[in-house]
């Protein structure tokens, strides 16, 4: 039975796997194998966004934990990259977000990490995932006095907020500079208001009243219309898009325009590279990441380096070569150096003190990085399969790869989260890359069916 994906264990509410008892099991599995590693407490920390189903999750896997021996504290709403941080500080063995990020609020997900702060690796979600349909898991439940307690920490926002606050050299504030926030009525939509209006910001803050229907509802990053607009019409320097579960960052300057995550990470990698920061001279980045920004860091001495697409793989590559930048396109920003996730509250923070301490707009800031025209297009589908298996599809990505040459790529994957194929193209040709790309998804619609 396979539960986890690339970002952990996601799905529609009340179908498989997110059916509160098959999360009840889920929860007795990852105690038991968690069980078995401790670093410290006995304890799992777990935190959620903002959906209606969260009570429904956190109330199934707080039981399924204490029931086989360990203990939970229980934080509410908080950015996925503030339960990390917890995890990793308050040496908690544990740590889980129950979320499903920019997914619609039918939707929701669990995602681990570990006592450091990451994300599990593979071997461990393996075997959580092989006790949950194994019925020996019954031999591990404790005796009666040996259940789990769970209990509740108040001021976790407030401890996440100070830590981010001094990931800034001493002394920085972001006095003069307006703010538009648009929190997606997510997770974020407390820390990252009150994180600016602390940092000296003047701050209008929109999306920010959840209610357990309109997370990700045409807002936050998955649509930044309403963003772009409030930061015109207030004559903002800039706009900060999170989405769901906080841990991305997208931005819109001054004149509107929409700064993605390969440009932020553009920015603040030469910004790193100028000051002898950054590690490795290298940024990881993902397979989606745009041409432009590897010419822009090839200009500046600095590698791009690329991995599969997700997060989690950004960060294996990162460790692996000692590196402290890295991250995606979508806006999941890396910056080990502070936190061992995407950190949304975190990029917002670095790039507008680095607007502040050069005295430079974001426009004049992310308009030295020209990206390529890129076309990404998600063709819904009944079952994922394997692309390659399937001649039709192979031959459609193999004509637009010969009549792009070197002018461009074509990327075509398989989500990890959600029952779509992604086809993605690149190029100098907006027209014709737009034209092929709808070639390949009318094969994949007529041949996944």
């Amino acid at each position: 039975m396979k539960l986890f994906g690339t970002d952990g264990i996601r799905g529609r509410i009340n179908r498989h796997p997110m059916k509160p008892e098959n999360v009840l099991r889920i929860g007795m599995a990852a105690a038991t194998v968690l069980r078995k590693e401790l670093h410290g407490r006995n304890m799992v920390l777990i935190g959620k966004d903002t959906r209606l189903s969260g009570y429904m999750i956190e109330s199934a896997l707080t039981s399924g934990i204490c029931s086989m021996g360990m203990n939970v504290t229980l934080v509410g709403p908080l950015p996925t990259p503030g339960i990390a941080f917890l995890t990793r500080t308050l040496r908690i063995d544990a740590g889980i977000v129950i979320s499903a990020s920019h997914n619609p609020f039918q939707d929701n997900g669990i995602k681990f990490f570990s006592h450091e702060g990451f994300k599990l690796p593979d071997v461990v979600e393996k075997r959580i995932e092989e006790l949950v349909a194994d019925d020996s898991i019954e031999r591990f439940r404790p005796k009666g006095e040996e259940v789990g307690k769970a209990f509740r920490l108040d001021d976790a926002t407030g401890r996440y907020i100070e830590y981010i606050k001094s990931t800034l050299r001493r002394g920085t504030t972001l006095e003069g500079l307006k703010v538009v926030v648009d929190c997606a009525n997510g997770a974020a939509y407390k820390t990252t208001p009150w994180l600016m209006r602390e940092l000296g910001a003047e701050v209008v803050s929109i999306h920010d009243r959840p209610n357990g229907t309109n997370i990700n509802l045409a807002c936050g990053s998955v649509d930044m219309t309403a963003l772009r607009r409030a930061v015109l019409e207030n004559g903002a320097d800039v706009g900060i898009a999170h989405d769901g579960d906080g841990d991305r960052t997208l931005l819109c300057d001054e004149k509107g325009r929409i700064v993605d995550g390969d440009c932020i990470m553009g920015i603040c990698a030469a910004d790193m590279h100028a000051a002898g920061k950054l590690k490795g001279e290298t940024v990881v980045a993902t397979v989606m990441s745009n041409l432009g920004l590897e010419k822009f860091l090839e200009r500046q001495g600095i590698r791009l380096l690329r991995t599969r697409v997700g997060d989690r793989y950004v960060v294996e590559q990162m460790l692996e070569g000692g590196f402290n930048i890295g991250g995606e396109q979508s806006g999941h920003v890396i910056f080990l150096d502070f936190n061992t996730t995407g950190d949304g509250p975190i990029t917002a923070v670095q790039v507008l003190s680095l607007m502040k301490s050069s005295g430079s707009a974001l426009s004049k800031l992310a308009g030295r990085i020209k990206l390529f025209p890129q076309v990404l297009l998600n063709v819904e589908v009944e079952k994922r399969h394997d692309i390659r298996t399937i001649p039709e599809i192979e031959a459609a990505v193999t004509k637009a790869e010969e009549k792009l040459g070197s002018r461009g790529r074509v990327l075509v994957r398989a989500s990890g989260t959600e029952p779509k194929i992604r086809v993605m193209l690149e190029g100098e040709d907006e027209k014709l890359i737009t034209k092929l790309g709808k070639d390949i998804a009318k094969v994949i619609k007529e041949k996944m069916q």
